[in-house]
C-alpha cells in the first residue's frame, strides 16, 4: 500500500506524527509524507521534534495570505505530486485549508481519502470559520472516517456518509503522550502564584471579542495570588497581546506542554489545548460560544464562556478559589492508543474502537505524570 500523508499546520502535524512514526513499522507499507506549508515556522517546530522529512514541501504560505488564494495555491501544487506519487490512498487531518484543498485534489482523481479527527461539528457554519465549513466537506469526499470519540460518530452517521467509520480516539493524545515520556518532571511552580495560561488565535476572536477577553484578564490580573502567561500565536490579524497578560514567543511543543502541565487553569479558544488539557486534568475555560468538542463540559472540566468577561472571570475564579475542585486527568479525547486504531484500519485489520472513561483518573494520571 502506498499512502500520502498531508498537511500544514502545526495541529495537523501533532496529530498525524503518531500516526507516521506507527506506518514506519509497517514493512507493506509505502507511507510518504507531502507538507503544503501553510504555517511554516509552528510547522517546522513540530516536524524537528518528530524528527519527520517530508517527501514533499510545497513552501505555499504567503505573507497576509487570503483563504481563497491559499486554497487555490495548494491545490494546483498538490495535483501534480498526486500525479506523480499515485497514492492508493490521501490521509489529511482535521479542518483545516490544507485538509480541504488535499481532500479535494485527490477526489478530482480519483483517489480515495481517509479522515482523521471525522465528525466533530458545531453545524454552525462560522464558528470555528472556516473549519465547520471545512470538515464537513471533507466528510462528503473521504470514504474512511476516524471519528476520535462516540458522539463524533453519533454526528458522521446523522449525515449518511458513504464509507466506513471507526472510533479510534483523538491521535493528539498520543502526541501528548509522547511529549510526556521525552520531557521528564516540570519544575514545581511558585506555591504562592496562581498560573493562568492563555492561548487565543481564532479568527472569530478577532476585534471586538479579543478586546473583551482582554478585559477579563484586567480583572484576573488585579488579583494578587495569580500570573498570567500568553504564548502569542503568529496570526498577525490577532493584534497586540493583553498588557495584562505577560506575552511570550511561539513555543515550541515541549515549552508550552511543560507550561500546560503547571497552569492551575487554561483559557483558550483552542480546540486541540480543550483536549490535552482534559488528558492532564486541568480546567479550561473556553473562549469561544461553541465548540465541537462537548466532552470536557459534559464532564464538568470546561466552561464554554465566550469573550463575556463576567463568565471569563466567574469560571476561572471559580477554579482558582477551590469553589469547584481541579478535574481529574480523563481519557475522554483518547486514551494513547489512536495511532494503532488508525494504522490498522488503513490495513484493513480489525479495530479495537476506543471506548473513552474506560481507564480510572489514577491509571490515567499515571500516564501523564
Amino acid at each position: 500500500m502506498k499512502l500520502l500523508s498531508i498537511f500544514g499546520t502545526r495541529p495537523e502535524a501533532v496529530k498525524l506524527a503518531p500516526i507516521l512514526l506507527a506506518l514506519d513499522g509497517e514493512p507493506q507499507v509505502t507511507s510518504q509524507v507531502c507538507v503544503t506549508a501553510q504555517h511554516r515556522e509552528l510547522l517546522d517546530q513540530v516536524l524537528a521534534f518528530f524528527c519527520i522529512d517530508p517527501d514533499f514541501d510545497l513552501d505555499a504560505m504567503r505573507p497576509a495570505q487570503g483563504l481563497n488564494g491559499l486554497l487555490a495555491r495548494v491545490i494546483e501544487r498538490i495535483d501534480p505530486i498526486l500525479a506523480g506519487v499515485r497514492p492508493d490512498r490521501v490521509v489529511v487531518q482535521g479542518d483545516t485549508t490544507t485538509a480541504l484543498a488535499a481532500a479535494l485534489a485527490a477526489f478530482h482523481r480519483g483517489i480515495p481519502v481517509a479522515h482523521v479527527e471525522a465528525g466533530l461539528r458545531t453545524y454552525c457554519p462560522a464558528a470555528p470559520f472556516p473549519e465547520e465549513a471545512n470538515r464537513r466537506a471533507i466528510a462528503l469526499i473521504a470514504d474512511l472516517h476516524f471519528a476520535p470519540t462516540p458522539a463524533a460518530r453519533a454526528n458522521l452517521a446523522g449525515e449518511r456518509l458513504r464509507g466506513g467509520v471507526h472510533v479510534t480516539g483523538n491521535s493528539g493524545i498520543d502526541a501528548l503522550r509522547l511529549v510526556l515520556g521525552q520531557i521528564g518532571a516540570t519544575p514545581p511552580a511558585d506555591p504562592a502564584k496562581k498560573l493562568i495560561l492563555v492561548t487565543c488565535h481564532r479568527r472569530e476572536s478577532f476585534g471586538t471579542p479579543f478586546a473583551a477577553i482582554g478585559a477579563a484578564l484586567e480583572r484576573l490580573a488585579r488579583r494578587r495570588d495569580t500570573d498570567i502567561l500568553f504564548p502569542r500565536h503568529p496570526n498577525p490579524g490577532l493584534g497586540a497581546a493583553p498588557r495584562q497578560a505577560h506575552a511570550l514567543p511561539p513555543l515550541g511543543l515541549p515549552d508550552f506542554v511543560r507550561l500546560m502541565r503547571r497552569a492551575d487553569v487554561i483559557l483558550t479558544d483552542s480546540g486541540g489545548v480543550q483536549e490535552e488539557a482534559a488528558a492532564l486534568g486541568k480546567p479550561v475555560v473556553i473562549l469561544r460560544e461553541t465548540t465541537e468538542r462537548p466532552e470536557a463540559i459534559e464532564a464538568g472540566a470546561a466552561v464554554l464562556a465566550g469573550s463575556d468577561p463576567d463568565r471569563i472571570v466567574g469560571a476561572a475564579e471559580a477554579w482558582l478559589e477551590g469553589i469547584v475542585p481541579p478535574p481529574a486527568p480523563s481519557d475522554a479525547y483518547g486514551d494513547g492508543f489512536a495511532a494503532r486504531r488508525i494504522v490498522d484500519a488503513l490495513l484493513g485489520r480489525p479495530v479495537d474502537e476506543f471506548i473513552p472513561n474506560r481507564l480510572a483518573p489514577a491509571a490515567w494520571s499515571t500516564l501523564t505524570s
